[in-house]
């Protein structure tokens, strides 16, 4: 299973909102790249990093928080935040991501969200399917929708799609626990399916109950920033997985 430590990221600065809600912002003294050397020197390959300017705004704006990480570490980087057009997506590719993961696209233009899978590949593009009460949000989980998730997937998942993000935004930030049920819901209906569970992790026991439920991989902030989980913690469990 992959542990994917995610950077989100406002004016260049390293932060942590709780539950979405930008006016609950917390930033750390440390910058992006600091962060992502540190994962990097104990055994981290992938980070997800969230342009939360960018999925307000509705296009990337932290290129250069983007450029520095790509430039200074051998870390892939998924990045997620406001890619609505082709132009943003190639841009996000020339500054160093590694692949994207898109929600908002994925709602408004479906079309435009299935020819990125079919043009970049299922390897590149995932989709961000996060969800309050059972229905997918957008725009920065701004917006609500009437969308429930496993439709949403579904119809994504006929047409290729391998790798999914999915958030119970409700616990996310929150550090009350993942959202288990939801996750197995999601592995019944798609059992074939890449599944990056993300959202109140709170400790390493967490993470090693998600192992077990199959999950292929976890995206987790908030505990590592407020020391609950530790670089050694990250480093012995890849040692043994």
């Amino acid at each position: 299973m992959q542990l994917v430590p995610s950077i989100s990221v406002i004016n260049n600065q390293t932060v942590r909102l709780t539950r979405g809600d930008y006016d609950n912002e917390k930033a750390y003294k440390d910058s992006p790249i600091d962060i992502a050397r540190r994962f990097e020197e104990h055994g981290i390959q992938r980070i997800h990093f969230v342009d939360l300017e960018g999925a307000k705004k509705g296009t990337p704006v932290n290129y250069h928080a983007l450029e520095m990480i790509a430039n200074f570490t051998k870390l892939k980087i998924n990045f997620s935040g406001g890619i609505h057009t082709d132009g943003d997506l190639s841009k996000v590719f020339e500054h160093g991501a590694e692949s994207v993961t898109s929600a908002t696209i994925a709602v408004y233009n479906k079309q435009l969200f299935a020819d990125w899978l079919m043009s970049y590949g299922r390897q590149k593009v995932a989709l961000g399917a996060d969800v309050l009460n059972g229905y997918i949000r957008v725009g920065g989980w701004q917006k609500g929708t009437k969308i429930e998730l496993l439709d949403h997937i579904g119809y994504f998942h006929e047409r290729g799609l391998r790798f999914l993000k999915t958030t119970d935004i409700s616990r996310d930030g929150a550090m009350e626990g993942p959202a288990i049920e939801l996750y197995k819901s999601i592995l019944k209906e798609f059992p074939n399916i890449s599944l990056f569970a993300s959202g109140g992790m709170r400790s390493m026991d967490d993470i090693k109950q998600l192992a077990d439920l199959g999950v292929y991989g976890v995206v987790f902030g908030k505990a590592f920033y407020e020391g609950k989980i530790t670089l050694q913690d990250l480093e012995q469990f890849n040692a043994v997985h």
